[in-house]
């Protein structure tokens, strides 16, 4: 089988053009692909705890403690203890960051945007329910 025709070699060259397309513009505004989308899954009103974001983003913790050290060094966030549970630490954005929400916001709505007018809607369903089996699949360990 050559790897153009395999499942895992077409979802990460996607990916990665995908990935290279936002690191463009997101070079443009002094953030990465990265910070975008941890930016985008912090609540602007009540934050977000920390422990919080890594499964959202698919990230192992330690790779999101890097981000967030980028991050607060960007003056992008800030870090607050729960008052309830000390342990329980809560992100929120600071006024640059809720600029730069803004922008990755704006950049992901637009790639979406094109997207959906180049490929009918069917074709959409069809690439979200493939990749829905394949995650499934994954996580109930039917592969490996």
């Amino acid at each position: 089988m050559k790897p153009e025709e395999t499942v895992d070699y077409n979802v990460k060259v996607c990916w990665h053009a995908i990935s290279r397309m936002y690191n463009a513009e997101a070079i443009q505004n002094d953030i990465t692909t990265s910070i975008g989308f941890v930016l985008l899954n912090i609540d602007q009103e009540a934050g977000t705890p920390a422990t919080k974001i890594a499964p959202l983003l698919g990230l192992e913790a330690r790779s999101l403690t890097r981000i967030l050290k980028s991050m607060e060094e960007k003056d992008l966030i800030f870090k607050v203890s729960d008052p309830s549970d000390k342990r329980l630490v809560r992100i929120f954005l600071t006024k640059k960051g809720l600029q730069k929400k803004e922008v990755s916001r704006r950049t992901v709505k637009q790639f979406n945007n094109k997207v959906r007018e180049q490929i009918p809607q069917e074709e959409l369903d069809v690439f979200f329910k493939v990749c829905g089996r394949i995650q499934v699949m994954i996580e109930n360990k039917e592969i490996f």
